[in-house]
């Protein structure tokens, strides 16, 4: 009993030793940027692609790699960028990471083929595989619990969901006032000040002894890649025809199947494995990986249909847009911070409950929206509703997820958390495409059947029609999201603050 005490007291005090040799505020400073950069870089090259294609020569098919190159090296490599930083020390791998993605960044800037601007974006891709799950862990092992982790994670909660939306923002501002290669450089002199700046900031906890699981890495690296890219080819698009059959859908799926299912078997018999399956057996921190897939799978499919919505139905130019989300980002942010304070008055399960709903909510009333509808009067209100629920949501997510891991497994608790957002926006896009794109057609042909007219064209309405089914099959998304957390997360405030770490 006194050992399993003296264990507990060890894993309580490190943070707390540790941050008070260092400025907790810069640290966290510097691990919010990092995580708001690489979350920026998912979205704001989106609103470049245009001006790309037309610099670079790109193909309809061929620009989709831009965005591609970029999701499936970060969805592929983050389980093991998490587990790099547990055993190779994590501000080291931190560092090693940001440096990755800033120099692939300036070399991107710089491209002049379709094929070095898709290198620099793999590149990028796997740099953000790095940062993401250590920036993660080392909120974790730099904040002592309680209060002040729950702030910390409140911030970073704030970036990794607001980032999002805000890089809708900056790369309009970007491609209008300068060019879209400043979508890429902007991000260098950032780099260059989060690395520099986490040396003094983060405290340098010793890497863990031991080797690779190798098989379990190339076994879930390959699935993962198959896996979102087999979901990002599937989506029926303006074309109206589904690619769920498609030679090339089907083989990535079969093989993301094949090659996960022998991940398990490897992790299940392996001592050196990379995912340990006892991770899994805290049943509230599986409902919270759960959830955030729920969460990934409607927020990036709400994002990308909403912005698609307000560009091809009401005209709204990229400028526009991204200003037209700042209301949802400050909400976001807003109910992120807030979030933590919730989570320590009244615990986590009824602000995941609530903030389920809430999103559920925002999401069914953007479903009303039409082409005939005004900012002020259709999408202000439902916009806010669902950034409100998005923001509470994602910060007692995270730290469910994080209570009571052994620090020597953070990193790899944080990367399936952020598995968890990839892999559910690749299946948020393919769903809530495949839906949207029916209906869009499906519209189009009955209007033309109505008019007599062989010509099927898509009109205004009949976008907003099949957009609005996939704002419904979001709000869907997130009432399973709902009846996940009633089911599974059965965590209270006095065991998430709790000193003693288990194994899983």
């Amino acid at each position: 009993m006194s050992g399993t005490r003296s264990i507990a007291t060890r894993a309580q005090s490190g943070p707390t030793d540790q941050g008070r040799q260092r400025p907790l505020g810069l640290a966290l400073l510097v691990i919010a940027t990092a995580q708001l950069m690489v979350v920026l870089d998912s979205t704001i090259v989106n609103v470049a692609l245009p001006p790309i294609q037309r610099a670079l020569g790109f193909s309809g098919s061929g620009l989709e790699w831009v965005v591609n190159a970029y999701a499936l090296a970060f969805g592929g490599l983050l389980l093991l960028g998490g587990r790099a930083g547990d055993i190779l020390g994590r501000r080291r791998v931190f560092i090693a990471g940001v440096t990755v993605f800033s120099l692939a960044s300036l070399l991107g800037g710089l491209a002049t083929t379709q094929e070095w601007l898709l290198a620099t974006r793999a590149l990028q891709g796997i740099g953000a595989a790095i940062v993401a799950p250590t920036a993660l862990s080392l909120v974790t092992t730099t904040f002592p619990e309680g209060a002040p982790r729950n702030r910390a994670m409140g911030v970073y909660a704030a970036m990794s969901i607001g980032g999002a939306a805000m890089g809708l923002l900056a790369g309009g501002l970007l491609t209008t006032y300068a060019s879209w290669r400043w979508v890429l450089f902007v991000n260098v002199p950032i780099g260059v000040a989060v690395a520099l700046l986490a040396l003094r900031a983060l405290p340098e906890a010793p890497g863990r002894p031991g080797r690779f699981d190798v098989s379990g890495a190339i076994t879930v690296t390959l699935g993962l890649a198959c896996l979102v890219y087999g979901l990002s080819s599937a989506a029926m698009t303006t074309d109206g025809v589904s690619h769920w059959g498609n030679a090339k859908v089907v083989a990535s799926l079969t093989a993301a199947a094949i090659l996960l299912g022998a991940f398990v078997v490897i992790e299940a018999r392996s001592r050196l494995a990379l995912v340990p399956l006892r991770i899994f057996r805290n049943l509230s921190r599986s409902g919270a990986y759960l959830v955030m897939l729920c969460l990934g799978t409607a927020m990036f499919g709400l994002f990308f249909f909403l912005t698609l919505f307000m560009e091809e139905v009401w005209g709204y130019s990229a400028l526009r847009t991204g200003v037209a989300y700042l209301p949802m980002v400050t909400m976001i942010m807003a109910m992120a911070l807030a979030s933590s304070q919730l989570v320590a008055r009244i615990g986590v399960r009824p602000v995941v409950l609530a903030a389920s709903a809430i999103s559920a909510g925002g999401m069914f009333w953007l479903s009303r929206i039409t082409e005939h509808s005004s900012y002020a009067g259709g999408l202000l209100g439902p916009t806010l509703l669902t950034g409100a629920g998005l923001g509470l949501l994602f910060t007692p997510l995270t730290l469910t997820s994080l209570s009571k891991v052994d620090n020597a497994d953070a990193g790899l608790a944080s990367s399936l958390i952020n598995t968890g957002q990839v892999v559910g926006g690749s299946i948020g896009l393919a769903i809530l495409g495949t839906v949207a794109w029916t209906v869009v057609v499906n519209t189009a042909r009955n209007a033309a059947h109505a008019a007599g007219s062989a010509q099927v064209s898509i009109s205004g309405h009949a976008l907003a029609a099949g957009f609005s089914r996939g704002f419904e099959v979001s709000a869907a998304i997130m009432v399973l999201a709902l009846v996940v957390a009633a089911v599974m997360i059965r965590v209270t405030r006095l065991t998430l603050a709790g000193p003693s770490p288990d194994r899983g």
